[in-house]
């Protein structure tokens, strides 16, 4: 079981220190802990609370969500690239930015459009926002965080009706990325080694379909709502994009996922 700080604790301290979630599988949260694994870097685990008002955590990084790096004295860093450039910086090696422009520009054009706004997590959030929002049996508590988090990712009906087709878009570019590197010998969606990209997709795969609960003791609601059923959705996912999820798990992250 993980071991976290509170957020008044953690600014005294040094070091890097990351803010997370306890006990919810966040694909940003978890692609940044992948980073953090791969490169082998100690830091500390601060705890968020869950859509809390996280009044310190305001004062120390400008904004209530997670994740966030803080390393010593530098300026906190909540966007995700800001975070994997930090990674890469304090742990070079191994590298998961490729050094060839064009592998690069590829690799953060597809990761943006996983991680960025409006991308495959920000969409898969709209669509799981609508279905609490518009199931009148859903708790009160569970339609307060829907209202929540929807300010924040500017949900709306029609939002949430065009969140399926863009993430079907995104997932069938990916598939055609993967097929075209397995073309020229290579098991990694961009280049001939590990990159930031094939993380960031094992830990979004889950808003798609979740790791088995024996590699990834989420919540029972969690794991409901995470699991995508929509077809226009689920035709695009494709048997190689989830065993591509599997063998980078396997491979180079920590399993159990330890929330």
């Amino acid at each position: 079981m993980a071991q976290y700080i509170e957020v008044e604790q953690a600014v005294t301290m040094s070091g890097l220190r990351v803010v997370l979630s306890p006990g919810v599988p966040g694909p940003w949260s978890e692609a940044a802990k992948g980073i953090l694994h791969v490169k082998q870097l100690p830091y500390t685990k601060v705890r968020q609370e869950l859509g809390g008002e996280n009044l310190p955590l305001m004062r120390w990084s400008a904004q209530t969500t997670a994740p966030v790096f803080v390393y010593e004295n530098e300026r906190p860093r909540s966007l995700w690239n800001d975070q994997l450039y930090l990674a890469e910086r304090l742990a070079p090696d191994p590298p998961l930015i490729p050094d060839s422009l064009e592998q690069r520009t590829r690799m953060f054009g597809l990761a943006n459009e996983l991680c960025g706004e409006n991308g495959f997590g920000w969409s898969r959030r709209l669509m799981m926002l609508h279905a609490t929002s518009s199931n009148t049996n859903a708790p009160e508590a569970a339609k307060a965080g829907a209202s929540f988090l929807g300010r924040k990712y500017g949900y709306s009906p029609a939002a949430a009706a065009a969140a399926p087709q863009r993430v079907a878009e995104i997932l069938r570019v990916l598939n055609r990325q993967l097929e075209s590197q397995r073309m020229v010998g290579s098991r990694f969606l961009v280049g001939d080694r590990l990159s930031a990209l094939d993380i960031y997709w094992a830990a979004f795969a889950a808003l798609i379909q979740p790791l088995p609960e024996e590699l990834c003791r989420m919540s029972p609601g969690f794991r409901r709502m995470y699991t995508c059923t929509d077809p226009i959705v689920t035709v695009e996912v494709g048997r190689q994009l989830l065993a591509h999820r599997d063998a980078i798990y396997h491979e180079f992250l920590e399993l159990p996922v330890d929330l």
